[in-house]
């Protein structure tokens, strides 16, 4: 099944100050999710960000709230972004069928979320490269265990060029420099 610029909602997931100093390969999951914020923004794809616990892990990072232009920020407490009425709101006031999903602490709040839209009968799709655990071996289990939970484990440039849907587009021409990067 292909993602679908139309059918989609980007997710970001708790990308917060606190968070990200002690995640596995930190720099790789915010350059992956801040290029799908700009990739959704250029496809139209609707985008919800979501803080955990604020107080405490502090706000979004900078490189991904500037990213995500007018995209609102949902504060939670829930693991699971479904079990927060604000999000859940949020998300099936959009009417979309896919949820690609980017975010920290993979094995924990991605995972869960992930885990809820898919009981919900949505298509779910994890940005690999746009995750991330503070261990490798949480990473490596949430992946594996929403593979056999039904949901797609994808990369960020398999999620841009299936929105994009063609080359020679004006967003095929924006978007191919900053892949290139």
């Amino acid at each position: 099944m292909l993602i679908r610029a139309g059918d989609s909602v980007l997710l970001v997931i708790d990308m917060q100050e606190r968070l990200v100093p002690a995640m596995q390969s930190p720099a790789r999951a915010l350059g992956n999710a801040r290029l799908l914020l700009t990739a959704a923004g250029v496809c139209q794809v609707p985008c919800l960000l979501t803080e955990q616990y604020p107080t405490g892990l502090g706000p979004t990072v900078a490189e991904i709230s500037s990213a995500a232009v007018d995209s609102p920020i949902i504060e939670k407490l829930h693991f699971s972004c479904m079990e927060e009425p604000d999000f859940q709101t949020a998300f099936i006031q959009l009417d979309r069928r896919q949820a690609i999903i980017a975010g920290m602490e993979a094995h924990v709040c991605v995972l869960q979320t992930a885990a809820s839209l898919i009981e919900a009968g949505f298509e779910v799709f994890v940005v690999a490269d746009a995750t991330a655990s503070r261990t490798s071996e949480s990473e490596l289990a949430c992946l594996s265990r929403l593979t056999a939970s039904g949901a797609h484990v994808v990369t960020t440039e398999m999620v841009i060029f299936e929105w994009l849907g063609k080359a020679g587009t004006p967003a095929f021409k924006t978007l191919l420099p900053l892949i290139k990067q």
